[in-house]
């Protein structure tokens, strides 16, 4: 029998390493470009146009005692398909809202205690790679970098019965549409943002400055602001709590943050380095890496989470060990992926400068992930 898979199953599927074989009917530069990923997931990519006709042609190329899952765009093709099949005796599913809804599903997952008794929790965009945070501590909670999907958060803190105080952006982004102001304004919290990347916004907020320290809740969870620039000129880090040390797009588990989406690669690689080379190992190598990103599943722990202590990526990291000044100028100037989608509208919109719709929204998030060096 034909099944609806949603999102969330799937997600659970790609965390937990299970087996799946998918087809994906989407056209081929789709397909390579951004797919559903997991370890334990196979891959068979024949476009919908080559099956209208019937699916006769592929059928010794798909398991025949196993799941299968189509997966299309946006749900229609991969139904049409996956009917098909199950009139042809297979076990098949189709992703519900197909690639739309993968790209847009958040996983909540805690990632450790905080003094006092407060929790931290990861928000895993598993679809494009973004991870977002909420520190909790007694009936407050504060927000980092937070996506387009505000209920999830809002809900969450509703379930947990905290009132979300500070929301904060660690810089300017341009791979995804923050939630940050939109919550703020929903939860009447304070919205925080970098003044360096926001000297072209439309809007209000709170100057985001090194050194600054916020308490939350009755466990009065300490939350230090560092400067921390190369992605962007105003990128800023976090440490929670003297225990974890949230990076932005600066860096990652197996990389680090690409300097040009704002235009001055060449003008921000010395700030890069110095971040990287100077800043972070001034800092505890015990502190646990909580990046905004990842680029791959393999950057996954068991539980799903994206972490690593800092001692570890000073010394597996390929980014943080680029010894010549010069070669490391040419990795993050020179051998950089292809830029996110729609990377200048997305800074415009989160500059408040663009206001565009839900669906417009969507299409300019399509995608995978692309603000590392790799």
């Amino acid at each position: 029998m034909m099944r609806e898979v949603e999102a969330a199953e799937l997600a659970s599927k790609a965390i937990g390493g299970d087996s799946l074989f998918i087809l994906d009917v989407r056209n081929e530069e789709a397909f390579r470009d951004w797919k559903v990923e997991g370890e334990g997931f196979r891959y068979l990519n024949v476009p919908y146009y080559d099956l209208i006709d019937g699916v006769e042609n592929i059928l010794d190329r798909l398991p025949a005692d196993e799941d299968i899952l189509v997966v299309c765009a946006k749900e229609g093709s991969s139904r049409m398909i996956a009917e098909m099949l199950d009139g042809h005796g297979r076990q098949v599913g189709y992703l519900k809202g197909g690639m739309k809804a993968w790209s847009e599903h958040l996983v909540p997952l805690k990632v450790g205690d905080l003094a006092g008794g407060g929790e931290l929790f990861q928000f895993n965009r598993i679809g494009k790679g973004c991870l977002s945070y909420m520190a909790i501590s007694g009936d407050e909670a504060a927000l980092f970098d937070a996506t387009r999907m505000t209920e999830v958060y809002l809900d969450f803190a509703k379930r947990r019965g905290v009132q979300i105080r500070h929301v904060f952006d660690t810089h300017l982004h341009a791979d995804h549409i923050s939630g940050g102001r939109s919550i703020a304004e929903a939860a009447s919290a304070s919205y925080w943002l970098p003044p360096k990347d926001a000297e072209q916004v439309l809007y209000r907020y709170e100057p985001l400055e090194p050194g600054l320290e916020l308490a939350v809740g009755s466990s009065s969870i300490r939350i230090e602001a560092l400067e921390t620039p190369g992605h962007t000129i105003g990128s800023m880090s976090f440490i929670i709590d003297g225990s974890y040390l949230l990076t932005g797009d600066i860096l990652f588990v197996d990389s680090i943050g690409r300097p040009d989406l704002a235009g001055s690669a060449q003008d921000w690689v010395g700030d890069l380095r110095e971040t990287l080379y100077v800043r972070y190992r001034a800092l505890s190598e015990e502190l646990l890496v909580l990046p905004a990103h990842f680029m791959v599943m393999e950057e996954l722990n068991a539980d799903g989470t994206v972490s690593r202590p800092l001692g570890e990526l000073l010394r597996r990291n390929h980014g943080l060990n680029v010894k010549d000044e010069q070669e490391f100028r040419s990795m993050v100037t020179e051998q950089l992926p292809p830029q996110p989608n729609a990377y200048q509208e997305i800074r415009q919109t989160n500059m408040g400068r663009l206001q565009p719709g839900e669906e417009q929204q969507r299409e300019m998030e399509i995608g995978p992930n692309r603000c590392a060096v790799r």
